[in-house]
């Protein structure tokens, strides 16, 4: 059974620690997650949007454990880059790269652009694929501005350096983790996710 007490019971796809603790704060109880299982091999995020690149961990978890799986994609498009480091967010300064590289790479490409021009903006799509192929994703986005310096300790990927535009000037890596349940995409698409699925985070 795929459902407990009414709770639809749900894998993580993802294999990045710090977003699995994330997404289940996020659930919060509207779905019941379980542990992406040892040995479920990585999947190539190779697909050509964010709903693509979702959608491929989300069936893989699926199809190897016959549950329904879970799954995000989330990228950053800074506007004086053309919309990079995008679908390569994640890998930014190379494959297996850690969010301090991929974050030193993003400020040293934008050391000369000033701060009217600094604009950018984050995207998640959360996307739920049933064992049967059917899918229900959410969506979120969170516009904001790339710092000219890392600041604050909270989070994970680019939280330090990016600033959104509801905020009050601080960095996400500044926030609590319930200020940036509220102001972050991530959060925004799970809850979309829920609502689509007749829940409420």
């Amino acid at each position: 059974m795929s459902e407990r007490a009414g709770v639809l019971r749900v894998v993580l796809a993802t294999a990045n620690p710090d977003k699995a603790v994330e997404i289940t704060a996020l659930l919060d109880g509207a779905l019941e997650p379980l542990p992406r299982p040892p040995g479920l091999p990585d999947v190539p995020e190779d697909g050509t949007t964010v709903e693509e690149n979702a959608h491929l961990k989300a069936a893989a978890a699926a199809a190897a454990t016959g549950l329904p799986a879970v799954a995000d994609d989330t990228v950053l498009e800074v506007d004086a880059l053309g919309g990079a480091p995008g679908l390569r967010s994640g890998r930014y300064a190379g494959d297996g790269a850690h969010y301090v590289e991929n974050t030193a790479k993003l400020l040293r490409e934008m050391a000369a652009v000033p701060e009217p021009e600094r604009g950018a903006r984050v995207r998640t799509v959360a996307l739920l694929c049933f064992p049967d192929g059917r899918t229900v994703a959410g969506h979120g986005v969170t516009l904001g501005r790339i710092a000219d310096r890392p600041s604050g300790r909270s989070g994970f990927g680019y939280d330090a350096v990016f600033v959104p535009g509801e905020g009050d000037g601080r960095t996400l890596g500044q926030m609590t983790a319930e200020e940036k349940r509220v102001l972050f995409c991530r959060g925004r698409a799970f809850r979309d996710l829920v609502a689509r699925l007749g829940a409420r985070v």
